[in-house]
């Protein structure tokens, strides 16, 4: 409950005191999950949907609209945006960070676009690396087993001059084959490489600089087309901050990211004729961002955090005959000012006002504003509740997207296509929670929420032919849950954590609109999940750590008709030896209940099946 958190008020506090539904994964717990990727680790949030498509795409999101373009969570590295503009999403397979360079993850689940702005609609992960400082030294690291076939990881960390750090890491990996329901493998294998550095200065001084950066490259087979998916990338970071007093600071960052990636595509066949052939789609994302934040206290009672900030994007599209972006290059800009106050109404009362104004060159002006109350009942134990408003922003498909089909008049010439009336999606939540330690062993927290959605996304079908299907605003709804978490330390060498996570979800038409998937194509949730770890120091340096979990049944979209991926028990292991304190050899168990088994995809052929793993791992301080 004293872990510092920094994602809730953009400022640090500690955990007991964030008012809001938020979890911390740490580097330990990461470590001792068995986990090879960071959608693997953020399977120890509770409040997460975690579902794994095939070898290299994963579905994440919180709160539900865990679809195949889930668009309502906002994921930042470092400080570092990294959805895609394309379809306001995450592309998993390029965020493959150095696991045990991470300082810890924290996951809010809830909106959170008075300081982050538009995306943070139903969460936001926040993945921290450690201080170059803390990572002197080597680290080496070498895996490999059935599905991670081969894994390795080397980092040194040193000094430049007194009181700057740096470290400079390379990491590599070869993923097997999914496979099918008859068994065959699915040709999605996948490898990458990557490669970075970070610089950070340290000591006394009131003035702090981290620099960083990273270059990846990988390939990954696609089990639905022939054909190999290819990403790489590269960005730099540099982030300035600036202490006045205790009660003062400021920071200032700049980051460019760039993105290239290039997929087949299908080709489009009606009646056994080829009308558009298959080909490829590239894209290629330049991003340039500008962040100011400013933190003060006026008097006793308000602590106040402002910024600004500017974000350039310059996207140009390799268009393929069945998939294109018109126009093919686009620039856009975005602007962004939040401001937000915490009143100390009483001694231990607060409430925390403020709001976020953006400006995109989709739909103009935005304003995203929140009220939260928190009461610390006790030192240990706190009440909060919250009111906010959070809007996702069109994205490329939304606005820019075709399909062409090549058939003659009258024919439809596109399948599927944006629309410039596409406007952004809306949300007002309503939240309250409880966190509380409760003596020396347990401590846990409970979340509720209910959100009222308007002007989702919709696919709208035209006369006399069904397509094109054009994606309007045309659904609406409401969801409401629960999510509890909770640790119980039995004993100083064993630890228990179990989290369940309840979700409904009423997504309908709105009245006189219709919709060609009848409000199923932007949900494939489970109403309930639940997990179980247990984490054991055992004799002779070893450790042994296990995690159960259930997922409940999804139903999944294809058209106009649903189908379900069944519920499923899962189980996942780890046995850890420290011959010395800077050695450590490991085996890791992964998905052991079952052979293979679907975690995502309408059930049919071509539908992927997540097999077992088992990978044993060295590592190596020194």
């Amino acid at each position: 409950m004293d872990q510092e958190v920094t994602s809730v008020s953009k400022e640090p506090e500690p955990l007991r005191q964030a008012p809001a539904a938020i979890q911390i994964i740490t580097n330990d717990e990461i470590r001792r999950s068995g986990a090879s990727s960071l959608p693997e680790a953020l399977r120890l949030a509770d409040n997460l949907e975690v579902a794994q498509d095939n070898a290299h795409d994963w579905n994440i999101s919180a709160r539900g609209f865990n679809a195949d373009l889930s668009n309502k969570l906002l994921v930042l590295i470092d400080g570092r945006t990294v959805y895609s503009p394309l379809f306001s999403g995450v592309i998993w397979d390029v965020q493959n960070v150095m696991l045990e360079d991470l300082d810890r993850i924290e996951v809010v689940s809830g909106p959170g676009g008075t300081l982050w702005g538009a995306n943070a609609v139903n969460g936001v992960i926040n993945v921290i690396s450690k201080s170059a400082q803390d990572t002197q030294g080597w680290y080496m690291e070498g895996a490999g087993g059935s599905e991670l076939r081969d894994s390795g990881e080397v980092r040194y960390g040193g000094t430049l001059a007194p009181n700057v750090y740096y470290r400079v890491y390379g990491t590599y990996f070869d993923r097997n084959n999914e496979a099918f329901a008859n068994g065959v493998p699915a040709s999605d294998a996948w490898s990458e490489g990557r490669g970075g550095f970070r610089i950070d200065t340290g000591g006394p001084s009131d003035d702090k600089f981290t620099l960083q950066g990273d270059y990846y490259n990988g390939a990954g087979g696609n089990a639905s087309i022939p054909g190999t998916d290819v990403e790489s990338g590269e960005n730099v970071l540099g982030r300035w901050s600036h202490t006045f007093s205790p009660d003062s600071d400021m920071s200032l960052q700049l980051y460019y990211d760039r993105t290239n990636s290039s997929q087949p595509t299908a080709p489009f066949t009606l009646l056994g004729i080829t009308f558009e052939p298959g080909g490829r789609f590239a894209d290629s994302l330049d991003t340039y961002d500008l962040n100011f934040q400013h933190h003060f206290k006026v008097g006793d009672d308000h602590q106040i955090t402002w910024g600004t900030g500017y974000r350039f994007t310059h996207d140009q599209n390799q268009n393929a005959p069945t998939l294109a972006f018109y126009p093919a290059p686009l620039n856009q800009n975005l602007w962004s000012f939040f401001v937000q106050d915490e009143i100390k109404l009483e001694k231990d009362l607060f409430l925390t006002v403020g709001t976020k104004v953006e400006h995109n060159d989709y739909t103009g002006f935005e304003v995203q504003p929140s009220g939260r109350l928190q009461w610390n009942v006790t030192p240990k134990q706190m009440l909060w509740t919250a009111v906010s408003r959070a809007v996702r922003t069109p994205s490329r498909i939304d606005h820019d997207l075709a399909e062409p089909t090549g058939l003659p008049a009258p024919f439809p010439p596109s399948l599927l296509t944006g629309t410039t009336a596409f406007t952004s999606e809306t949300l007002i939540a309503y939240e309250a929670g409880y966190r509380a330690q409760l003596g020396d062993k347990v401590s846990g927290s409970i979340s509720t929420y209910y959100n009222d959605y308007s002007k989702i996304r919709s696919t709208t079908s035209s006369v006399p032919f069904g397509f094109p299907v054009y994606l309007q605003n045309n659904l609406e709804g409401e969801t409401y849950g629960v999510e509890v978490s909770a640790d119980y330390q039995a004993f100083d060498w064993w630890r228990l954590h179990a989290g369940y996570d309840f979700l409904k979800e009423h997504i309908h038409v709105m009245p006189g609109e219709v919709d060609f998937t009848h409000g199923l194509n932007e949900t494939a949730d489970p109403q309930n999940q639940f997990s179980f770890r247990s984490s054991m120091d055992l004799p002779q340096d070893m450790e042994f750590d296990t995690g159960l979990r259930w997922v409940d049944t999804l139903t999944v979209n294809n058209g106009p008709t649903a189908a379900t991926v069944p519920s499923y028990f899962e189980l996942e292991a780890r046995l850890a030896w420290h011959p010395t304190k800077n050695l450590e050899i490991s085996v890791v168990g992964q998905n052991l209940l079952h052979d293979q088994h679907p975690e995502y995809g309408f059930p049919s052929a071509m539908q992927v099946q997540i097999e077992r793993s088992v990978y044993g791992k060295i590592a190596w301080h020194f």
